[in-house]
């Protein structure tokens, strides 16, 4: 390809809505322009980048016996009824009516599209195993779009569906999908960490994200530096930072905390740990009978160590909260402990509440906690003399740096990701809900076990710069790179030695099948480079008048600090050993 018949669209400055390096680096190289709100066209330079990603993503999901197909994008309401995800979904599905007033949506995903397809068209364990794949336009109608392609509301994204006849069969395709994924990442060239992960509205049993790893990531990661455990923050177990419960050592006492109505200003005001505080966290669940009318309200209190955060996904599974729950009102807070939130604790309750413990919690003694009564708190509480055990004892809060790790190979530490990936055991979700059966060896009709399998197309554009840019620009990985090499000849207009060098390196590199770009508009050397050096080509080679001169030209890796001289006589082989496989 040749600059002169090429689309190059850089700018100077990017847009001032834009928000995070990878955003405004793609504005400013020319790989994309906004025309709404999440939304954006893919200039060629950015859609060659897609095109080779989607191609490395094919190739391996060919590779694992996946079989492409396309879904369509309008997805009517019937199907997604069938499994009550109509209604589920939210308002990041965007929903309308067609002109005979009949309920579609744009497909966030396609679960109950391809469970359709499968039990009309695999009727028998003979079939199975089956590995249905798309490479799809997606719209979720985010609340805040932002970060560009990180956080879009219109999406490429490549999601695979399996069918198996039992459990053990799906095992065996989950396992083919997380090896293909692991291909598909280190053939891309990024930095990346599988990792166990909660199932989240799509549900299921079994689920590992593959995140590429950027400072700038929104997700934790949660790591062992000296083992094999990975887990995002929703699910990385944390042990009990207190190994055993201690004998009581002080006198329960309430104590005036006037005006402090945080663990850390009581902390701080009486002198002591953050540690040795309680946070108190008040929810609620509405209840129904069995004809699924109100019958009250059951209120729960969680507690949590003063220096940790709960985390609300495995709050979510505790028995009696994996329905739903919500944050209780000051009208029930007042009802139950008869004080305002601040000073709320499990002594001297005015009604009964659930109480759960997170683990570390249950094995404090001499705490700090709110006495239920505003401007106090009570020091020296110890579980059992005090006040009753708790009901239920929980692994409830977030992991910090240090905890010890699950797997007693050491201890964790915390690094941030962006999720480019996601791999999920569904089960028989879906196909149970949507009557997808095939007749097994039996002759008996058998629910399919499903798994699913996506990968954020675009979202890995942006996750790649994230991870590779400097102050200059982007820096591509060879495999996915607009142009593996650029040829920039200065005096491209004055010199026919410089532009017979150039054409020739140019025609042995073509031959050899690698993605070149020869700049021949004729520009200053800075404004060239300059170009380049944002667009993050990997590799550049300079061939100018003076050096010709010299014999030589100059070889540069995007990463390098310094260009090399090289012979012209070898500056083919030189490159093409450069030129790392794709």
């Amino acid at each position: 390809m040749r600059a002169s018949q090429y689309f190059i669209s850089t700018l100077k400055e990017a847009p001032s809505d834009a928000e995070i390096v990878s955003q405004k680096l793609m504005l400013r190289a020319g790989f994309i322009r906004k025309v709404a709100a999440g939304i954006y066209s893919y200039l060629p330079m950015g859609l060659k980048v897609i095109r080779k990603v989607e191609n490395i993503i094919r190739e391996e999901m060919n590779r694992a016996g996946a079989l492409e197909l396309i879904m369509p994008m309008v997805q009517p309401a019937e199907l997604w009824d069938e499994t009550g995800r109509w209604e589920k979904m939210g308002p990041e599905m965007l929903r309308f009516k067609d002109r005979h007033e009949r309920d579609f949506a744009l497909q966030p995903t396609s679960e109950e599209v391809v469970t359709d397809i499968a039990r009309q068209e695999l009727r028998s364990y003979r079939q199975l195993p089956k590995n249905f794949y798309q490479i799809q336009t997606k719209f979720r109608d985010e609340r805040r779009p932002r970060f560009g392609v990180m956080r879009g509301r219109e999406f490429t994204m490549k999601d695979a569906y399996s069918f198996d006849r039992d459990a053990e069969a799906a095992g065996r395709s989950y396992d083919a999908m997380y090896a293909a994924y692991c291909r598909i990442f280190d053939r891309l060239g990024l930095t990346y960490r599988a990792v166990a992960a909660d199932t989240g509205a799509i549900g299921g049993d079994r689920s590992h994200e593959f995140q590429v790893i950027a400072d700038t990531g929104e997700d934790a990661i949660i790591y062992c530096p000296t083992s094999d455990y990975a887990a995002n923050i929703e699910l990385a177990e944390a042990l009990p930072a207190i190994a055993e419960r201690a004998a009581p050592g002080r006198p329960l006492e309430k104590t005036p905390t006037p005006g402090k109505a945080t663990c850390r200003d009581v902390a701080e005001f009486l002198g002591v740990p953050l540690a040795t505080s309680l946070k108190s966290l008040v929810l609620a669940t509405d209840d129904v009978d069995e004809a699924g009318q109100p019958a009250g309200v059951t209120v729960w209190l969680l507690l949590i160590r003063g220096d940790h955060e709960l985390n609300e996904v495995k709050a979510s599974k505790v028995e009696g909260l994996k329905h739903g729950f919500r944050f209780a009102t000051e009208a029930e807070i007042d009802e139950y402990f008869g004080c305002k939130p601040g000073y709320l604790g499990p002594i001297g309750l005015k009604k009964p509440v659930r109480i759960i413990a997170d683990r570390t919690v249950a094995n404090m003694a001499d705490f700090v906690c709110g006495a239920n009564a505003e401007d106090f708190h009570y020091t020296g509480a110890n579980w059992g003399r005090d006040l009753p055990e708790p009901d239920v004892v929980a692994d409830l809060r977030n992991v910090v740096e240090g905890d010890p790790s699950p797997d007693g190979k050491g201890v964790l530490a915390i690094q941030r990701g962006i999720e480019v990936g996601h791999v999920f055991y569904l089960g028989t979700k879906y196909s149970k809900s949507m009557n997808a059966t095939f007749l097994d060896e039996d002759g008996k009709p058998k629910h399919f076990e499903m798994g699913c399998y996506g990968i954020g197309v675009t979202r890995i554009l942006g996750a790649a710069i994230e991870q590779n840019h400097d102050a200059r620009g982007i820096i591509w990985p060879d495999a996915i790179a607009p142009f593996r090499v650029v040829i920039c000849p200065v005096g491209w207009g004055k010199s026919e030695a410089v532009r017979a060098e150039a054409e020739k390196l140019y025609a042995a590199l073509v031959a050899a099948g690698v993605d070149v770009i020869l700049d021949d508009r004729d520009e200053r050397p800075g404004v060239m480079f300059a170009d380049w050096e944002l667009i993050g080509v990997p590799h550049r080679v300079v061939i100018g008048e003076r050096g010709l001169k010299e014999g030589v030209a100059e070889y540069q890796g995007r990463r390098d600090a310094s260009a090399t001289r090289v012979p012209i006589g070898e500056l083919f082989p030189f490159v093409a050993d450069k030129l790392s496989p794709a």
